[in-house]
């Protein structure tokens, strides 16, 4: 689709179906563009490549909310929904160094490339386990029935929230996936009921935790653990880790799953490719593909909030001390400066240092929690579903509401009963 003539609209359901042509008009005419969000809040929006990983490794560009120029009320409407009235601030999307060098040391103590790899049978098993729940059926909403509770079920399972518990995070989880389309004040009960949930676990886990770790230490058993030249995660820090770990873990795999099928069912040359390539057993098209996936339509629109600590300048634009600023990486991995033909999706894509799980010191710490999950899903749809096809006008087809993420509320497929 071609970038419209003058300036577009943002943040309509026109531009949540298709917001491309609109970003490719920005990188062109406005690339670091000020503008009125729906919350009322001015922000710049940055979408040049170049200049999003500028923005996105400055040390003059806060995480901490403190540093926005606006009163309290203008502050509650940045950030993670509930996070504030929670007691929730204090994890690594709201910290800047030296807070957050030794959070993100400690959490990394914990959030170990073993402890994934070692996690790879479960999320294949949760995997199977949700497609055997439709395949017989013939036809699924992939988003309510495979996509939302694959990585929620999968981060509980991680943090060692008990079998029995969670269900109630799977309902909580979902209030807050709604962006304002539940009932009011839904979100931030929701962030309060599992704000308690955590603190009570993680009590619970430190007064049993014994001496050793054993195989497979949980999560949150692995983060009280954890020590930086003898220093601890507070309980309150543990749960605000715990929090975001989820909210982060679980949002971003639904979309990457969801984004990710619905891409491939209509790009059928690609999709034949990639499944092709699983049903031979090889691996190399898979984690290109879903790195292409990524790039292409990614989980996560926007960067999380930041705020110009000083005057500073991003691509020639002044930016006044105290501005909201958030990168905008759906239209950053999209720049043609950056990327050879950014609109067509090629799974093949070898030169793809997209941005989807950001850049510098705060790049994703789960990223390759969400990359396991993404890879396991496609592959044992394709392999499972192998005439998985759309079963709705994509017209019709809704996003959900909200800032930072992209995602579809729903994703009706037809496929063969097995």
């Amino acid at each position: 689709m071609n970038a419209p003539h003058s300036e577009p609209k943002l943040f309509t359901w026109e531009f949540a179906t298709d917001p491309y042509p609109a970003y490719a008009w920005l990188r062109e005419h406005s690339p670091v563009h000020r503008t009125t969000l729906p919350s009322g809040v001015e922000a710049w929006l940055i979408t040049r490549y170049s200049d999003a990983k500028q923005a996105l490794a400055e040390p003059r560009l806060s995480k901490n909310p403190v540093h926005h120029s606006e009163g309290a009320q203008g502050k509650s409407k940045t950030g993670i929904p509930g996070e504030r009235s929670a007691n929730l601030m204090t994890h690594l999307l709201n910290i800047d160094p030296p807070d957050h060098t030794r959070l993100r040391r400690l959490v990394s103590k914990a959030f170990t490339p073993r402890r994934v790899a070692e996690f790879a049978p479960r999320v294949q098993e949760l995997t199977d386990n949700l497609i055997d729940r439709f395949a017989h059926t013939g036809s699924a909403d992939l988003i309510h029935e495979f996509a939302f509770p694959l990585p929620i079920y999968a981060i509980c399972d991680l943090l060692g929230v008990p079998r029995e518990d969670q269900d109630d995070f799977r309902d909580w989880a979902g209030m807050m996936i709604r962006h304002g389309g539940g009932p009011r004040g839904g979100v931030a009960r929701s962030v309060k009921k599992m704000r308690g949930y955590l603190a009570e676990l993680i009590h619970r886990k430190r007064e049993a935790l014994p001496d050793n770790p054993a195989p497979g230490e949980d999560l949150i058993s692995g983060l009280i653990r954890a020590s930086d030249h003898g220093e601890h995660l507070t309980e309150n820090e543990a749960a605000a880790m715990c929090f975001v770990l989820l909210f982060a873990g679980f949002e971003t795999v639904i979309n990457l799953i969801g984004n990710g099928v619905y891409t491939l069912l209509r790009n059928p040359e690609q999709r034949a490719q990639l499944q092709g390539s699983i049903e031979r057993g090889e691996q190399e098209l898979l984690d290109t593909g879903v790195e292409e996936l990524l790039r292409y339509d990614g989980a996560v629109e926007l960067a999380t909030w930041r705020y110009a600590t000083e005057p500073l300048e991003v691509g020639g634009q002044r930016i006044a001390s105290g501005d909201p600023v958030l990168v905008v990486l759906a239209a950053a991995d999209r720049d043609p400066a950056r990327f050879d033909e950014p609109d067509t999706l090629d799974l093949s894509r070898r030169d793809n240092q997209h941005l989807g799980y950001g850049h510098g010191i705060h790049y994703c710490i789960g990223a390759p929690l969400a990359r396991l999950e993404g890879r396991t899903a496609l592959a044992t749809l394709l392999h499972r579903l192998p005439d998985l096809r759309l079963a709705a006008d994509p017209a019709d087809l809704r996003w959900r509401g909200g800032l930072i993420m992209r995602g579809l509320r729903n994703l009706p497929v037809e496929f063969t009963a097995t």
